[in-house]
């Protein structure tokens, strides 16, 4: 509480000339506006002015030997408040002493009468006139306002009791005061409270009320009093152990100098500002790492933040803050290194090389974010290795495959041991420059958990326009990150949330065909495998039928990776012999390969599959690349149920139901008897039962399948088929045309139905698939089935 309260004008008036008294009528009342002071009846308190209008206000009332009227100002920041910028209740006030003080401030004691209520209020004379009605005090007695003057009475002692240096004075008055409205009135003046709510406490003019409002704020006081009491002592304990830690520290310091042990800590601590100067950090990272070196300087080497505080600055001088890769732009050197690194992949060749001359042609500008998707196995991480190597720049990866941690991306927060920088950090300072290739691998396996979303950790670090000040959990300073290139990964485009998609560039690395295989593998994988099993060509040959055999036979993928494994084990069964003392070049062919892989894992089922009426041929796409899929129908005995197997999804399902709907609808056309339908049960079942499928795309294979069933026509074995139906027979559009072509091409399909929608698609169809592919584009089921149906049983 505040014994009194006082206001400072900035402006001042000089003195008033002698004026005759103003005429006021007995309702009427000079006025002064105050800012932040609120005067209750009865108590004293000293005011100060300085506006000229105020002046001039006082000095009238003084003139005419007539009270003051007091009324706070809603704002305080209002220079010339009207009869709006004013409460409407104030303390009319005898001015006991008037004082112009050196200060050109005019200063008043004044002390309250009386509350009254404003009705009309004027400008006369340079100064307000209002015309007021006065408030007389209540007068209430009774139990209950006794019981409410006595706890009142009991709070206010004990908030002043609370108080440093309260004055006894202070604590006797309140002890004493009499009347209810006057303790009301005076525990609300003595209150550390707002102008406002002071205003509410004068406005109160009815007792209990009053005494209620006044009892809430200093409840809340004397709360708030005690816990800063509470606060001081626990501070100053801490302080009294800080010292006494402080004297310890000092007298084990001057133990250590006597003892010799100190100048290895000056040495390091001297190596460390050096560091410090030579990173040539920006102007809040150099302080940051000022401020942890002044603290481990401090420090024994005994404590536990010791070693932490040594391991941050350690991380701060390593960082590359200011180290940039020069880059080698040169466009044919980065076509060369390309070429001589991928086989095929010209569209994707293409993107990077216009990627690296606009970077060439504006340096400083913002660079996309490039993201790869496709397949396992396709070059995804490789091209991002040859890409820095025709930049001249170095290459880091991370992978964030299982990632589930925000702090794998940010880093975790100094406060405890073990605290490490985020992948980000981690790998720029792995680089040793600024300006690295930085790879994000597996973007689609990231996992938010209850540690946080690493995906949204990571809009800030793909988004050019951010990335500039990324701040680091551990590290506390912004680092920039505009000059890194950062190239994502994934097989899966879907499981890529939104907003992080939305940030990258998506180029799409399709599956490779059978040709362009056996060119990468004997461009590439046949010699690393030598290389490996420490052989030269003179010593192992493999044949390009071979290779043929191996795709075909032992490996079905869009990528490359199991076929690189079966040649390694080729290679490995040449190295045992090699090893063994024979000698001569060892060619292996076609007709060998049973004897060193064992039976061929993979054969041409489709014929065998297709064989008999209701066997279907579909296109599926998968995230590791395209894949037929056989739809097959059965009919038995039955009421006319549809019985789906095979783990389908409710969307293929959907499917299913819609082309038996469509086929009813032209089963005359087709030439079946709608007793087919009401007596019989019919089956459709996709193998492979374990693996789950789902989506629209074989809505056309299962009206083939249905369709072959019914009509007990068979369906070509050398046709698959994809596209989503409606109940009218139309073939809508589906996606991945380019994987389940390529698997079709793969499986030795010859005929392809595509939806005619999805003729736009057809330039992402490998050159060599499209020859040896004879592509039908189809607009109504009626023509998949002219085309897949032969002209009678077989």
């Amino acid at each position: 509480m505040s014994a009194d309260e006082t206001v400072t004008h900035e402006d001042t008036a000089p003195e008033a000339p002698e004026r005759a008294a103003p005429e006021l009528r007995e309702d009427e009342v000079i006025v002064v506006p105050m800012r932040n002071v609120v005067l209750f009846p009865e108590l004293v308190m000293p005011v100060s002015i300085g506006r000229r209008r105020s002046i001039a206000a006082v000095q009238a009332a003084m003139r005419a030997e007539r009270p003051l009227g007091l009324l706070l100002q809603k704002e305080a920041e209002t220079e010339e408040p009207g009869a709006g910028d004013l409460y409407t209740v104030g303390t009319l006030a005898n001015v006991l002493r008037y004082v112009t003080g050196n200060d050109e401030q005019h200063h008043l004691i004044c002390q309250g009468q009386g509350r009254f209520r404003v009705h009309e209020i004027t400008e006369r004379d340079g100064y307000l006139v209002a015309r007021v009605e006065t408030l007389d005090e209540p007068e209430e007695d009774g139990k209950e306002i006794e019981a409410r003057m006595m706890n009142l009475r009991q709070r206010a002692v004990e908030a002043l009791e609370l108080l440093p240096q309260a004055p006894s004075e202070l604590v006797n008055a309140v002890r004493t005061i009499p009347s209810p409205g006057l303790l009301a009135d005076a525990v609300a003046a003595y209150l550390d409270l707002s102008p406002a709510d002071k205003q509410s406490v004068l406005e109160t003019v009815e007792l209990t009320p009053r005494l209620d409002k006044v009892q809430g704020f200093l409840d809340y006081r004397v709360e708030v009093l005690r816990l800063s009491q509470q606060i001081n002592q626990q501070t100053q304990d801490r302080m009294n152990e800080r010292q006494r830690e402080a004297m310890l520290r000092e007298q084990m310091r001057s133990i250590q100098k006597e003892l010799g042990e100190d100048e290895g800590r000056a040495e390091e601590v001297r190596r460390l500002t050096e560091a410090v100067e030579a990173a040539d950090m920006p102007e809040e990272a150099r302080e940051q790492a000022e401020r942890e070196l002044k603290r481990l300087e401090r420090m024994p080497e005994a404590s536990a933040e010791y070693s932490m505080v040594r391991t941050y600055l350690d991380l701060m001088v390593e960082l590359p803050w200011s180290t940039l890769s020069e880059d080698k732009l040169d466009i044919d050197a980065a076509r060369r290194i390309l070429d001589e690194d991928h086989y095929g992949l010209d569209r994707i060749k293409r993107r990077i090389l216009e990627h690296l001359a606009v970077h060439k042609l504006n340096p400083e500008g913002k660079s996309p974010i490039l993201c790869f998707v496709g397949p396992p196995g396709v070059g995804k991480t490789s091209l991002g290795q040859s890409i820095a190597r025709a930049m001249g720049r170095e290459f880091v990866r991370v992978s964030l495959g299982g990632v589930h941690d925000e702090a794998e991306i940010r880093g975790h927060r100094r406060t405890y041991i073990g605290a490490l920088p985020g992948n980000i950090v981690g790998g720029i300072r792995k680089a040793g420059t600024r300006n690295p290739v930085f790879m994000l691998d597996e973007m689609d396996k990231l996992a938010a958990s209850i540690q946080g979303d690493p995906a949204s950790a990571l809009l800030e670090v793909l988004d050019p326009a951010q990335n500039g000040t990324f701040r680091d959990n551990y590290l506390g300073v912004p680092f920039d990150l505009s000059k890194v290139m950062f190239i994502g990964t994934a097989n899966v485009l879907d499981q890529i949330p939104g907003p992080l998609r939305d940030r990258m560039e998506v180029i799409e690395v399709p599956g490779y065909t059978r040709d362009e295989k056996v060119q990468i593998a004997r461009k590439y994988l046949v010699a690393r495998q030598l290389d490996n099993a420490g052989l030269d060509e003179s010593q192992c040959r493999i044949t390009d039928d071979a290779l043929r055999r191996i795709i075909a036979d032992y490996t079905r993928e869009a990528g490359l990776r199991n076929l690189e494994r079966e040649i390694g084990a080729v290679v490995r069964h040449v190295a045992v012999k090699v090893a063994a003392g024979e000698t001569g070049e060892r060619t292996v062919d076609a007709d060998d390969l049973r004897a060193i892989l064992g039976a061929p894992r993979y054969e041409d089922e489709v014929a065998m599959r297709t064989s008999v009426p209701g066997v279907a041929t579909g296109l599926a796409w998968t995230p590791h690349g395209g894949d037929i899929l056989f739809i097959e129908a059965s009919r038995a005995p039955g009421n006319g149920r549809l019985i789906l197997t095979g783990q389908l999804g409710d969307v293929m399902k959907e499917s299913a139901h819609a082309a038996l709907t469509l086929l009813k609808g032209r089963a005359e056309a087709l030439g079946i008897q709608s007793v087919d339908f009401e007596h019989s049960d019919i089956h459709v079942h996709v193998p492979a039962g374990a693996i789950p499928k789902d989506g629209p795309s074989a809505g056309v294979a299962m009206f083939t399948a249905l369709a072959s069933l019914l009509t007990d026509r068979t369906v070509r074995p050398d046709v698959a088929m994809t596209g989503e139906i409606t109940l009218r027979g139309q073939v809508l559009p589906v996606g991945g045309i380019k994987e389940k072509t390529l698997a079709a091409h793969q499986a030795g399909i010859r005929t392809v139905l595509l939806p005619e929608r999805n003729r736009k698609d057809e330039e992402d169809i490998p050159r060599n698939a499209r020859e040896e592919l004879d592509i039908r584009w189809v607009a109504d089921v009626g023509q998949a089935i002219d085309i897949a149906l032969e002209r009678s049983a077989g």
